[in-house]
């Protein structure tokens, strides 16, 4: 097989930048060093195709590896040829290893949330089994807009409209980290960088099917705001998740220090001080809430079930405790009691996010 020799023109240049960009930031954060492999998530569309391009070139300059790892859903027919086609490609760019990967989607969630789910699991299993500390997924700033638009539709928080970070947290235990190198460049340049670069990219049938929120979203939703508002809307959305991922990071953070002075341990649970709570703003008291919850149980709470905790602190009039899913939280004189099973000591709570309630 031909070894596949990389052109340059300006939207290949600009792919290359932002690989290149990404491979430099997780080295400064302490995530790559020199001789790791890196590893792309390789669909055989356009963007993914272009960042694998992109990598198979920046990686050996930086004293790295290059791999790719191409997932099967095994959702439509076809897929497995589907695969092989991207895994062929991934050798012809120089990516060595190339891991074909067949996973199960299950149907929690919806069928793209299942797929995701399955589809990042693989990825950091494969990564960890190639000893790989970082996985390059191709995301772009179109994806990011899109993201934005359904956390906004959803009405989730400033956390769900910060959309997708460029890199993820450095895990607790050794592990991989994605990170996404295309969150600043748009789908129509991944394309024309497959163009530049003599690439055929598989179109996936998915991303026009109007069944999926995304699908409509991409193609009614953005070409509306677009046409309405002038020329700019995804790189303005862009722009708004990169501006509350940063104030989300610093509410984290301000929770985080709080949280060590207002926490103490308690019985099968955790204990936060009512007048500590009270004495914060609302957008900090809830995050310690969460914070708390998540932490100590790993139930992530809506803002329905936070505001519910909440009114233990702000309107309290003796009401009795919150059932969460997993969770009970009671309000004993000057303290918030969070329990993981329910105790016997009086009615039972309202259960939030139980069906039907």
């Amino acid at each position: 097989m031909d070894t596949y020799r990389p052109r340059l023109g300006p939207a290949v240049a600009e792919v290359r930048r932002a690989v290149r960009a990404a491979l430099d930031d997780a080295r400064s954060a302490g995530v790559l060093a020199a001789g790791n492999l890196v590893l792309v998530a390789l669909s055989g569309g356009a963007d993914s195709l272009a960042l694998a391009a992109a990598t198979a070139f920046e990686a050996p300059r930086q004293g790295l590896l290059a791999g790719a790892v191409v997932i099967d859903h095994g959702l439509q027919a076809g897929s497995a040829e589907v695969a092989r086609t991207a895994s062929r490609q991934a050798e012809a760019l120089g990516l060595a290893p190339v891991v074909v990967e067949r996973v199960r989607v299950g149907g929690a969630g919806g069928p793209e949330a299942a797929a995701r789910e399955a589809r990042y699991a693989a990825l950091l299993r494969v990564a960890a089994s190639e000893w790989s500390p970082l996985v390059l997924v191709g995301h772009t700033m179109d994806d990011q807009a899109e993201t934005v638009l359904l956390g906004l539709l959803r009405g989730s928080g400033p956390d769900s409209l910060s959309g997708m970070a460029a890199r993820g947290p450095a895990p607790t235990e050794p592990g991989p980290v994605l990170a996404r190198p295309l969150l600043g460049v748009r789908r129509a340049t991944t394309r024309a960088a497959c163009v530049e670069a003599g690439l055929e990219p598989w179109d996936d049938p998915q991303n026009t099917d109007p069944a999926f929120a995304r699908v409509r979203v991409r193609d009614r939703v953005l070409p509306v705001l677009a046409a309405e508002l002038g020329d700019g809307v995804v790189e303005a959305l862009a722009r708004t998740a990169d501006q509350l991922r940063e104030d989300a990071a610093a509410l984290d953070h301000f929770a985080e220090e709080v949280a060590e002075e207002l926490a103490e341990h308690a019985e099968a649970g955790i204990a936060l001080s009512v007048p500590g709570l009270a004495a914060n703003p609302a957008a900090l008291r809830q995050r310690l809430v969460r914070l708390a919850v998540e932490g100590e149980f790993g139930v992530v709470l809506s803002r329905r079930q936070t505001l519910e905790v909440c009114r233990l602190v702000t309107d309290w009039s003796g009401q009795g405790p919150v059932d969460l899913p997993g969770v009970r939280v009671r309000r004993e004189g000057d303290r918030l009691l969070f329990a993981r099973a329910a105790s016997d000591d009086g009615a039972p709570g309202r259960i939030l996010g139980h069906p039907g309630v």
